[in-house]
């Protein structure tokens, strides 16, 4: 996992409330070949990127593209479409969030 939480978003460098975007899915890693091939460590490994860039990430490519082709922080960089969509998130405004009661 990442050493501590930053405070922008990896991927469009806004500042606002991150979640965990899992470098190699979830959803991959009960199959054998990640299993037998990877550490518990490199699979829990990941960047943290605003909800927006998440949702980008995840509706351009499914899981195993993720985690054959876009397993790291520089792959989702140098990816076009993801660039295109990033560049576009990077423009919106930051919706802030309600106090919790």
């Amino acid at each position: 996992m990442a050493d501590s939480k930053p405070e922008n978003c990896c991927l469009c460098n806004r500042q606002c409330a991150l979640t965990f975007h899992h470098l190699i899915p979830r959803k991959v890693h009960r199959r054998t070949f990640y299993r037998k091939n990877f550490t518990r460590e490199v699979l829990a490994k990941g960047i943290y990127v605003c909800r927006q860039c998440h949702k980008g990430i995840h509706k351009l490519y499914d899981e195993m593209t993720l985690a054959k082709s876009l397993n790291t922080l520089e792959l989702l960089q140098a990816d076009t479409a993801l660039a295109k969509h990033v560049l576009w998130v990077a423009k919106q405004k930051i919706a802030r969030q309600q106090p919790a009661d």
